[in-house]
């Protein structure tokens, strides 16, 4: 303690104990310069809290809402359980007054939904919007993976690889999902359709290193269109070892690439594991497409959809800069 907090400390008992020997208030305060208020709140603070309550940092409120052992329970229930799954059947997403009806059934703690929103601010809590991820997915196979992909890596890098190829397949309908853009408030942008549902086929695969991006338009997806797909790649790069990564589609394993595969051993085919799209870097360039050509548009004829998908693949392979930033640096 500071030789002021001792001054007003010993002040605080000097007027304590004039008033315990009978000395009238205005006296008291005359003798240590405290005003009336002041001197009969020492006497309040010293009849509920004893010496300990003159003391200035002595705080003798209500303890505080929420301990920090509370709130990291209460974040760490947000981020692991739904409302249903800890007595708030059928709901599955938290709010503000489930949040605070949970804290008090399981703290005995009143909180307002205001003031929830602050403690929920502090815990870094936000409200976002989920993403899904596939529950089949198997971490150990993906780690495994991950390890193999910095060895193709070394590999390219060595020189024993000539491409790193993320491969993929995706239909483009002609009736695209609506999706948020700007417009006048109030307002909707009306999207004219013509009842038609047609759409195309694309295969298509992204070089790793250079972020070019490669794709061919087809009716179907079978062995047979795949098969013609990866002669295009053998013709597209004429010299160098190929390493294609791509999932386990039934197409990618039929036994009508068996030959095409034995007759051509630069090409190696390196497959992600069950269930795991995340890690297949072109499917990225499948939304990337989406959102900026085909979303919120509607295609009155075939043609005009794979003009459109021609035409954003040529600008991606103006700006392959802007791929490799984009879906080249993913893991």
């Amino acid at each position: 303690r500071d030789e002021t907090d001792d001054k007003k400390l010993a002040l605080k008992i000097i007027a304590l104990l004039a008033v315990i020997n009978n000395e009238c208030v205005s006296k008291v305060c005359k003798m240590v310069g405290f005003c009336s208020k002041t001197v009969y709140n020492i006497i309040s603070r010293y009849n509920e809290h004893g010496l300990e309550g003159l003391m200035d940092k002595y705080k003798s409120g209500r303890p505080p809402k929420f301990s920090k052992k509370q709130a990291k329970a209460l974040k760490r229930l947000i981020n692991e359980k739904f409302p249903k799954e800890v007595g708030f059947d059928p709901f599955v997403n938290w709010t503000l007054k489930l949040a605070s009806q949970w804290v008090f059934k399981a703290f005995h703690v009143k909180i307002s939904i205001s003031g929830l929103s602050r403690v929920f601010k502090r815990l870094g809590l936000s409200w976002t919007r989920p993403t899904y991820v596939l529950k089949k997915a198997d971490p150990e196979k993906q780690r495994k993976y991950l390890e193999e992909f910095k060895k193709l890596q070394k590999r390219y890098h060595s020189g024993q690889l000539q491409y790193i190829l993320f491969q993929d397949e995706s239909m483009i309908r002609d009736y695209q999902a609506i999706m948020k853009t700007w417009f006048s408030k109030g307002k909707q942008r009306l999207i004219p359709t013509y009842g038609k549902h047609k759409g195309a086929k694309l295969i298509g695969c992204m070089d790793w290193a250079t972020g070019e991006v490669f794709v061919a338009e087809n009716e179907r997806y079978t062995a047979v269109e795949f098969l013609a797909f990866l002669n295009e790649v053998l013709a597209k790069y004429p010299e160098g070892n190929i390493c294609m990564i791509l999932d386990n589609a039934r197409i990618h394993h039929a036994k009508l690439l068996e030959g095409f595969l034995k007759s051509n051993p630069r090409l190696e085919l390196t497959f992600l594991p069950p269930y795991s799209p995340n890690l297949n870097m072109i499917e990225g360039y499948w939304g990337w497409l989406k959102n900026s050509v085909i979303n919120n548009d509607f295609f009155s004829k075939f043609y005009y959809i794979t003009l459109a998908v021609r035409k954003f693949v040529a600008w991606t392979n103006e700006h392959k800069d802007l791929v490799i930033d984009r879906l080249c640096c993913q893991y």
